[in-house]
């Protein structure tokens, strides 16, 4: 294959096209793309369509979406965050990565790409490259149980067990808290058992503000931990969790939250409500100047390296990168066996 990027042309039009090979720059590495991990979050949110940044501008400045005053710059070339792939050029001037090395980061859906030599991690010995795919999905995980301060003891409830949701699981159990997890897919809740979940619960069936209180004798979780990006889990997640005790939101939520009730549960018990999301400075303002987006990265494919978290089960569909509509149309389906979908360059 020669230098090929996934194209998205619109909603839910998805191609892999021909692209030019870039110069290599000074302090720069060229990487051959192994694998590329698609996101089942922000990715679809792009490929459905329904992504804020596709019908507002993001004001840097402010801080704030602002209305649309230019078109959507379609066709969105190279999206995509999971990546693993073998340097096969370096700069004459980087003596720290040679042609060769496997390393892992973010340089989107392509078959090949050119990066600064710090912007990519060294594979650790003896690991499956494949495991470094979930290196930024790890990170969603950890920046949520981060922001979540869990404490040995605690009783957490973690919502939503898909890929991100089943890393946190793991992470809470790691972080001696006892773990609830919640979720509709069978299978899925069987993958947070062996993951060390104190227990599961079936959503369509079970309330699972029923089960955390009466786990807890009647308070209800210390934390929970929303990772679904479903408004109704997130007010589960609400009614689930004791008087003044913190609810975690690291879903990324579309469209309005018609189901969320903030009258009820959450204004009558004083939740406090807290925002994580990765891509900020710190997974959380009391981390400050201890905790950034590299350590937490870097920390995850640790516990990865020492085998404290074995990612590969969750490697649900491995496709070659010409089939990259497909895989997005199976992860857009939604059907429950579908896990991490990576691609194969």
């Amino acid at each position: 294959m020669g230098n090929w990027v996934v194209s998205l042309a619109g909603p839910r039009r998805i191609s892999l096209e021909p692209c030019p090979p870039d110069p290599l720059g000074p302090g720069q590495v060229r990487v051959r793309t192994c694998y590329s991990g698609i996101s089942a979050g922000t990715e679809l949110t792009l490929y459905r369509g329904s992504n804020p940044r596709l019908s507002k501008d993001w004001d840097d400045a402010a801080r704030m979406f602002v209305p649309r005053q230019t078109p959507v710059p379609y066709p969105l070339i190279g999206f995509g965050y999971e990546e693993v792939g073998e340097i096969i050029e370096v700069a004459p001037e980087v003596t720290d990565r040679h042609p060769g090395q496997l390393v892992w980061g973010i340089w989107g859906h392509r078959a090949e790409a050119v990066l600064a030599a710090d912007a990519v991690r060294a594979l650790p010995t003896g690991l499956d490259p494949l495991a470094a795919v979930f290196a930024r999905p790890g990170a969603i995980a950890l920046t949520a149980v981060l922001a979540g301060d869990l404490h040995l003891g605690d009783w957490v409830g973690v919502f939503g067990q898909g890929v991100i949701g089943l890393l946190a699981t793991r992470l809470a159990v790691l972080s001696g808290a006892r773990v609830v997890a919640v979720d509709p897919v069978p299978t899925r809740l069987e993958h947070a058992a062996r993951y060390g979940a104190y227990s599961t619960v079936g959503a369509t069936t079970t309330s699972a503000a029923t089960v955390l209180h009466q786990a807890t004798d009647g308070r209800g979780a210390d934390v929970c931990l929303e990772l679904s990006g479903a408004y109704p889990a997130l007010h589960e997640a609400i009614r689930s969790t004791t008087h003044a005790g913190r609810v975690v939101a690291a879903g990324f939520y579309q469209g309005q939250a018609d189901a969320l009730g903030l009258g009820e549960e959450f204004h009558h018990n004083r939740i406090q409500l807290v925002a994580a999301q990765v891509s900020g400075p710190t997974p959380a303002p009391s981390m400050a100047g201890r905790w950034t987006g590299d350590r937490v990265a870097q920390t995850f494919m640790d516990l990865v390296a020492d085998r404290s978290v074995d990612p590969l089960p969750l490697v649900s569909h491995i496709v070659d990168a010409s089939a990259v509509a497909d895989a997005l149309a199976l992860l857009d389906r939604g059907a429950g066996d579908v896990l991490q979908v990576v691609l194969r360059f």
